[in-house]
């Protein structure tokens, strides 16, 4: 368990979850309620792993969280979120480094991370902590649900 500047950094507990479509509202994420991103899914990968569902908390309200998965060579941080109200103090870069911490507990040493075109605030947030972009990289899904 981390702190910072009065933060607590830590696993989401399993009655945390339902914070995270708030937060992301707040935060002004794009998120699939009905998909990927609904409680019900939420839970079901966070049972399987637990450490990676991280919350920063300022006593008990959440104000960033991230969710870190990977596929066995490769981490990825997802759903990266800060409300707007408290960026600026450390908490995004705090957040990337616990997610990278808990990987590599995992022994994961390849970070990962997808970011939509128009987001520049996070393309130069993970550029300051040492990501790359990748310019010979293209992105492809074949999706069986519009909601996922």
């Amino acid at each position: 368990m981390a702190r910072l500047r009065g933060l607590e950094i830590r696993s989401l507990r399993e009655g945390e979850i339902k914070m995270l479509p708030k937060l992301w509202d707040d935060s002004d994420l794009p998120y699939k309620p009905a998909g990927r991103d609904s409680l019900r899914r939420l839970r079901a990968q966070r049972i399987r792993n637990k450490n990676l569902f991280i919350g920063v908390f300022e006593g008990k309200r959440m104000v960033a969280a991230a969710i870190a998965s990977d596929d066995g060579r490769k981490g990825w941080i997802n759903r990266l979120a800060v409300l707007p109200e408290v960026r600026g103090r450390g908490i995004a870069v705090a957040l990337i480094s616990e997610c990278e911490r808990v990987l590599r507990k995992k022994g994961i040493r390849l970070f990962c991370i997808h970011i939509e075109e128009y987001n520049s605030e996070s393309m130069q947030l993970f550029e300051k902590v040492g990501y790359k972009k990748e310019k010979d990289i293209f992105y492809y899904t074949k999706r069986e649900l519009d909601s996922y």
